[in-house]
């Protein structure tokens, strides 16, 4: 596809996206199922289930995109487009067993389903699988960045745990915590796409805070869900941080500006990583103010996204990048 010129009013939509990248992500989309296939029935069975569950595909579209936007014309960008698919799914898995999650993406997990023995040994199938996929782009770069990001994103998840049922947990703490498991895997996203498209260090650079300020977004947007969508549209049970005792922004803010019952209200409920107080806590969280704060925080990591690559050729994939940001923080699941 050639970039076509674009203005700074121009409207860009969700329609407008899925017509930019439907073909390439039906390429990602057979790359992923050709790489899926195992003698090994179970992982058939369990990874499918999840892989192919509908979910956003929003990190490897991130591949597609900025490979396209820094003007790539090969087709390795499919290839590790799935790979981080297969990175994320991995993660997914091991978060569910151990969340003890009972729902994801509006149906049971595969841990409820399988075992939790089951969802492990996959989610370690997807990480090899996903390197012995690399390899094949032939990109010593791609694979120490992808090495390097599957080795934070584990350290996320350890320090995550290390908060579960912490009421001191920090602010700083929490935002080193949805870096690593999360916004680290959108840089790289990013970055794989600018080294593909072999763009200077600046072009590079750009994009890669483009991927951490939009993740960082995302991961904000998420923790505020959980305090103000419903279930249906959220695919999994709201309030589940909670009854998981894990400290997220909207209520380390509420414990930070709360009053004094609405400090000790939020305190016990981390405490004891229970939610039966689910509906006082959140309105706790509303009345301080802290889910707005969330939600404000999430929008300016957006705008800094955007700002990110002010500088990158106009385009429809920068149009689609800038739309990405603003799809972040406006989605309700």
């Amino acid at each position: 596809m050639s970039e076509a010129a674009a203005t700074p009013n121009q409207t860009f939509t969700q329609d407008d996206l899925k017509t930019l990248t439907d073909g390439d992500m039906l390429r990602v989309n057979q790359v992923i199922t050709d790489n899926l296939a195992s003698e090994v029935v179970l992982i058939n069975q369990l990874s499918q289930h999840i892989i192919l569950s509908g979910g956003k595909r929003l990190r490897p579209m991130l591949v597609i995109l900025a490979a396209r936007a820094c003007h790539y014309q090969g087709e390795d960008d499919a290839l590790l487009a799935a790979v981080v698919e297969f990175i994320h799914t991995a993660t997914l898995l091991h978060d569910d067993v151990v969340d003890d999650s009972d729902m994801r993406r509006g149906q049971q997990t595969a841990s409820t389903i399988w075992g939790n023995e089951a969802a492990v040994l996959v989610g370690d199938y997807l990480y090899s699988r996903a390197f012995q996929m690399m390899v094949r782009a032939r990109s010593m770069r791609i694979m120490d960045l992808l090495a390097n990001t599957t080795n934070t994103i584990a350290q996320g998840e350890v320090l995550q745990l290390l908060n579960i049922r912490d009421p001191n947990t920090s602010e700083a703490k929490y935002q080193d915590v949805i870096y690593a498991k999360t916004a680290c895997l959108f840089e790289a996203a990013v970055r794989i796409g600018a080294i593909l498209g072999q763009v200077d260090a600046a072009q590079e650079a750009a994009l890669q805070a483009y991927g951490r300020h939009l993740g960082i977004a995302f991961q904000l947007i998420d923790d505020s869900l959980d305090y103000s969508a419903n279930s249906e549209d959220l695919g999994k049970n709201v309030g589940d941080d909670l009854a998981e005792g894990k400290p997220t922004l909207p209520l380390i803010r509420a414990l930070e500006i709360g009053n004094a019952d609405q400090r000790n209200l939020i305190r016990e409920a981390i405490e004891s990583g229970q939610a039966e107080r689910f509906d006082e806590i959140n309105q706790a969280i509303t009345d301080t103010g802290a889910l707005q704060y969330t939600i404000d925080q999430a929008q300016s990591q957006a705008a800094m996204a955007k700002q990110s690559i002010t500088e990158l050729n106009d385009g429809e994939y920068k149009r689609a990048l800038l739309f990405l940001a603003d799809y972040a923080v406006d989605r309700n699941y």
